[in-house]
């Protein structure tokens, strides 16, 4: 069971990193319940010889478990409007784009270029570096270059994720190595030099192989986000079908694992995308997806996290639910944030 600190719904990374790796800094994890219902503020500190850290925590904090991980997905070059304002060197286009999603919840920045390979590098490096300045969330390096993932890393400060790895042209012996001793995460695809398979079967083993080559360089269960790569509702009647079928194969083997997956990718080429999205968001989660590269910035999704949570179990008291519709992040109050 993974428990998680939320401050008005979104991670307090900052609590994690740099608290939680120092191990001469002693950490406090209060489990508040009655206490915040008198409580305004709790500090949490912990002492490194001489110096003294503290976290202010408000009353909205709760222990939740098991809270979805968002991937916030709009730095992409693949969208038009984050590829124009790439392409005009926007700074503060990119700039709000990583504050709104990071208000709006994202655990992770998902940062990818979409250019042309030969100008990847430098614009990569240029996304990277405004939204470090703008957030303080783990960045999400995204690119089908394992060369160009590996150069960006010396430039990245809070170890965040990997987009992605597969079985393609050797890519886990690629990246394992050099992420071997670090705190990186990393998506993995089940898929291989032969293409996305829509046999569960193939996935699952596509899978285990991945598993088992990070686990011989020390890489834990729990820094694995898989995907099992939802194919298109548009082409594949079954592909929610295939989807948990994968999940369920590698969760009986490896119960560590995360999943993850491209949202939207499953209403691509429909109409009305926002309700197949929000459907496939519900009964994914129901399945056991615990990670998603999602757009928080949509009201429509919000709400179906927070109900779903809420349904799961995994929201107690149904306090995020009920803290969001008051603040108006759901419900008749809410908008999308036009971005």
């Amino acid at each position: 069971m993974r428990c998680r600190a939320t401050y008005r719904g979104f991670e307090s990374h900052l609590f994690r990193q740099n608290l939680s790796e120092n191990p001469c800094i002693a950490r406090v994890i209060v489990s508040f319940n009655l206490f915040l219902r008198y409580a305004k503020y709790v500090l949490i500190c912990g002492f490194y010889f001489d110096k003294i850290y503290y976290i202010e925590v408000s009353t909205a904090l709760i222990m939740e478990v098991a809270r979805l991980i968002i991937i916030g997905e709009k730095i992409n070059g693949a969208i038009p409007k984050t590829a124009e304002a790439i392409s005009n060197k926007d700074n503060t286009y990119i700039r709000e784009l990583a504050v709104k999603q990071a208000e709006y919840g994202a655990d992770y920045i998902d940062v990818c270029a979409g250019t042309d390979p030969a100008v990847e590098r430098d614009t990569l490096r240029w996304l990277i570096d405004i939204v470090q300045d703008a957030v303080d969330i783990p960045i999400c390096i995204d690119s089908p270059d394992c060369g160009v993932i590996l150069d960006m890393i010396p430039h990245v400060n809070i170890p965040g994720m990997i987009n992605s790895v597969s079985e393609e042209h050797g890519k886990c012996e690629q990246l394992f190595p050099e992420i071997a001793g670090s705190e990186w995460k990393i998506i993995a695809l089940t898929c291989d030099n032969s293409g996305i398979s829509l046999d569960p079967d193939v996935k699952i083993k596509i899978g285990s192989i991945i598993i088992d080559k990070a686990k011989k360089h020390g890489i834990d269960e729990d820094r694995l986000f898989i995907d099992p790569l939802v194919t298109t509702l548009s082409t594949t009647g079954n592909s929610l079908e295939i989807f948990i079928a994968t999940m369920e194969g590698i969760r009986a083997e490896y119960p560590g694992v995360h999943f993850t997956s491209g949202l939207s990718n499953i209403s691509f080429g429909m109409p009305f995308r926002s309700a197949i999205n929000r459907e496939f968001l519900a009964l994914a989660m129901n399945a056991g997806m615990d990670s998603a590269i999602m757009d928080p910035l949509s009201a429509d999704l919000r709400a179906t996290l927070y109900a779903t949570e809420a349904l799961l179990g995994k929201d107690r008291n149904c306090r995020r639910f009920l803290n969001a519709y008051r603040k108006g992040t759901i419900g008749n109050k809410s908008s999308s944030v036009k971005k």
